[in-house]
C-alpha cells in the first residue's frame, strides 16, 4: 500500500464560508427551479441564430441546489421502517396534504413487458438522502440482504414533459458500459408506470463539495491524490467515448476510505473523435468557453472543468465567480485567469494547461498523466485502489448518513403524487438491468 505521511488535520487549510443554505419545503422541485434558461450572449459570442442551433435541450445547473452536506451528528440510530408508500394519480396532480400513508393504497404495477429480475419489491426504503428535478434519491437495503444502496427514483411525467427522456435513457445506457474503481456503479435499473429507478452503489462520506466548505480547501499533497483519481475516471470515459459534461465538486462523492467516486451522469453523452457536440449544458462555473459559445464541443471540455475542480480545490473557489450568469460567462470567455502565490509552479503549470480557452491547446489525457504535478503517483497502484487519501470522512458504517444535510434526511418517506405521461408509447422500454455478478468491486 502507498500512503503519504502527513496527518489529515495538515491537509486542510483554512476554512472558507459555507454557501448560504437555501430555504426548502417539503415538496418535488419543478425543473426551473434546479434549471436555469440559457445565458445572453453578447458581441463575444454568435449572433447568428443559425449558429446556436443546438442538438438537446438546453440544461444549465445551479450549484446552490445541490446542497447535500454534512450535519453535526456522526451516530445515526436508524430504526425500522415500513416501505414507501407511492401515490399515483391517472388525472390532474392533486394536493397532497389531503392524503396521509393511511387512506392512500395505490401501488405501482411493473411494467408488463419486462418483468424485470429486480423491482421495487425487493428494496426496503430506509432515508431520504437527496431531493432534484425530476425525482428522490434514497437509501435503500435489498430486502434478504445486509446490502445497502442509492436508489434514484425519477418521474416519469416531469421527464417527459420538460422533453428530457434522451437523457435519461442515456444516462442508464451509460452505466451500464463502465465499470472503474472512481466512478459509482450502477447496480440495477427497472421502471414501473409512473417512474425509472436506478440503484446504485451508496457512498456515504459526502461530496467533495462538502468537505471543501466544511474542512477547508486541501493542500497540493491530498488535492493531487483527489484529482489523479478524477483523471483516471474521466480518461476511462473517453476511452469508452463517453463525455461526463457536469464535473463539478458536488457530482464526486468520498467513500468511506476517503477516495474520489465520480457520480451523476444524467448529462454525459456518447460521442466519436470526428464529431461534436451542440449541447448548452453543464454548470456555468465549470462550463468551457467552447460550451458557452455554442459553437460545438467534444471531450476537451470535460478537461476543462477538471482544470476549474483543480483550481477550487486547491485555492477554496472557482477561478471566474460573481455576479449573475452573463458576467461570469463573459469573465470565463474573456477574462485572465490569476493563480495566487502559494501554489507551487507545477500546480501553476498544470491548471494553466488544462484552462486554456482554446480547446484544441487544451491538455489532453496522456499529457495531463505525464505532467509534472503528479510526478509522484504511480498511476497502476492508484487504479488498484492502493494509494490512500489521508483524509478519512466521519463514517460509522455502511447504514451512516451524518454526511447527508438532515433537511433530506429527516424529510418522511412519503412521496409524492405522479401522473401517468402523456405519451402513447413508452419512452423507456428496455431500461430494465441488473449488473453482472462479476465485478471487481464485487470481490472482497
Amino acid at each position: 500500500m502507498v500512503s503519504s505521511q502527513f496527518s489529515s488535520t495538515n491537509l486542510l487549510k483554512k476554512p472558507v464560508q459555507a454557501p448560504e443554505a437555501i430555504p426548502f419545503e417539503i415538496v418535488d422541485l419543478d425543473f426551473a427551479d434546479l434549471f436555469g434558461p440559457v445565458p445572453a450572449l453578447d458581441s463575444a459570442g454568435p449572433t447568428d441564430a443559425s449558429e446556436l442551433a443546438y442538438d438537446e435541450p438546453a440544461v444549465i445547473h445551479s450549484r446552490s441546489h445541490s446542497f447535500l452536506g454534512p450535519t453535526t451528528c456522526v451516530n445515526q440510530q436508524l430504526s425500522k421502517l415500513s416501505k414507501l408508500t407511492l401515490f399515483e394519480r391517472e388525472d390532474s396532480l392533486e394536493n397532497l396534504s389531503e392524503y396521509s400513508i393511511e387512506n392512500i393504497d395505490l401501488e405501482e404495477k411493473e411494467e408488463e413487458e419486462e418483468k424485470p429480475v429486480v423491482g421495487l419489491d425487493d428494496f426496503e426504503l430506509l432515508k431520504l438522502v437527496g431531493q432534484g428535478a425530476f425525482g428522490k434519491v434514497y437509501q435503500v437495503r435489498k430486502i434478504g440482504s445486509s446490502e445497502i444502496f442509492a436508489m434514484k427514483v425519477m418521474r416519469k411525467d416531469k421527464i417527459v414533459e420538460k422533453n428530457h427522456a434522451e437523457y435519461m435513457k442515456a444516462e442508464r445506457d451509460i452505466l451500464t458500459r463502465i465499470d472503474h474503481p472512481y466512478i459509482v456503479q450502477l447496480r440495477y435499473s427497472f421502471q414501473t408506470k409512473y417512474r425509472l429507478y436506478l440503484v446504485l452503489d451508496f457512498v456515504n462520506g459526502g461530496h467533495l463539495f462538502f468537505q471543501l466548505y466544511h474542512q477547508g480547501l486541501f493542500r497540493e499533497d491530498l488535492g493531487r491524490i483527489y484529482a489523479a483519481e478524477i483523471v483516471s475516471a474521466v480518461c476511462h470515459l473517453h476511452e469508452h467515448g463517453i463525455m461526463h459534461r457536469d464535473l463539478k465538486p458536488e457530482n464526486i462523492l468520498l467513500d468511506a476510505e476517503g477516495h474520489a467516486m465520480l457520480t451523476d451522469f444524467g448529462l454525459a453523452k456518447q460521442f466519436d473523435e470526428e464529431t461534436r457536440s451542440n449541447s448548452m449544458c453543464g454548470t456555468l462555473e465549470y462550463m468551457a468557453p467552447e460550451i458557452i459559445l455554442g459553437k460545438g464541443h467534444n471531450k476537451a471540455a470535460d478537461w476543462w472543468s477538471v482544470g476549474i475542480l483543480l483550481y477550487e480545490m486547491l485555492t477554496g473557489k472557482p477561478p471566474f465567480v460573481g455576479g449573475n450568469r452573463h458576467k461570469i460567462q463573459q469573465k470565463i470567455l474573456k477574462d485572465k485567469m490569476k493563480l495566487p502565490g502559494f501554489l507551487s509552479s507545477d500546480a501553476h503549470s498544470l491548471i494553466k494547461g488544462l484552462l486554456q480557452k482554446e480547446a484544441n491547446r487544451r491538455l489532453g489525457s496522456e499529457e495531463i498523466k505525464g505532467h509534472k504535478w503528479f510526478k509522484s503517483i504511480d498511476w497502476k497502484k492508484l487504479e488498484a485502489r492502493e494509494i490512500k487519501p489521508n483524509f478519512l470522512p466521519q463514517v460509522e458504517g455502511k447504514l451512516c448518513i451524518a454526511n447527508f444535510d438532515e433537511r433530506w434526511t429527516k424529510m418522511p418517506l412519503l412521496d409524492s403524487p405522479a401522473s401517468s405521461p402523456k405519451s402513447v408509447e413508452n419512452p423507456f422500454k428496455g431500461f430494465s438491468y441488473v449488473k453482472p455478478a462479476a465485478s471487481f468491486l464485487q470481490v472482497n
